[in-house]
């Protein structure tokens, strides 16, 4: 099953991207983890990407495509993967729809009002990227995944999280409609518990199976 993942940046996709990832065994690919390692290595597309993601702004399609059809062509992505933070524009969907089959769209909905504390207080693992938020963490400074530091990515700041919010409600929310036209879409409300939300994301696969 070709999965993707759409949601305002907070909405929870990387949560839910982990709970699906580990309950059906499907790879997840996510744009800003190969990013973020292009970063880290200091590769000249990593330079590239940075100098747009420092301002909220999204890293351009002709380079977002091409990284994620090279990591579609792998193995581990023969019999299903998840896609998480791509496509994030109609361009970059009609792109997808060239190279491959996508059999559902998860769409987690939140209430805008409460995503920027969401994003503010966030905190991910610097080893295996797992996301927390610093209301349920009573202090712990450790992955209860792996063990790994967390730290607060450098734009979850009040200023850059707007930004990435205006160019969401720009760019992305409208493949929304997009997929919709599809019918390929599955809208769950993303303001509940992460455990509700993986619930109802849960049936809806296993109807599909």
């Amino acid at each position: 099953m070709n999965i993707i993942l759409l949601g305002a940046p907070g909405a929870g996709k990387g949560t839910q991207a982990s709970k699906i990832s580990d309950a059906y065994n499907l790879p997840h690919i996510s744009t800003g983890d190969i990013f973020r390692e292009n970063i880290k290595n200091q590769t000249p597309i990593g330079l590239l990407a940075k100098s747009y993601t420092d301002k909220g702004q999204l890293v351009p399609d002709e380079v977002t495509c091409k990284i994620v059809e090279e990591r579609l062509s792998r193995e581990d992505c023969k019999n299903g993967y998840m896609l998480d933070g791509f496509p994030r524009t109609i361009a970059q969907a009609e792109a997808l729809d060239k190279i491959a089959n996508i059999d559902l769209v998860i769409n987690i909905d939140v209430d805008f009002s409460l995503l920027l504390d969401r994003l503010c207080g966030r905190r991910v693992c610097k080893d295996c990227g797992e996301s927390y938020h610093v209301s349920r963490l009573n202090g712990e400074t450790k992955c209860a995944r792996c063990g790994g530091e967390l730290y607060q990515r450098k734009d979850d700041n009040p200023e850059t999280v707007q930004s990435r919010l205006d160019v969401y409600k720009a760019q992305t929310a409208p493949l929304i409609d997009y997929y919709t036209k599809k019918g390929i879409i599955f809208n769950v409300v993303g303001n509940t518990t992460p455990e509700d939300v993986f619930q109802k994301v849960a049936e809806k696969l296993d109807a599909m199976k």
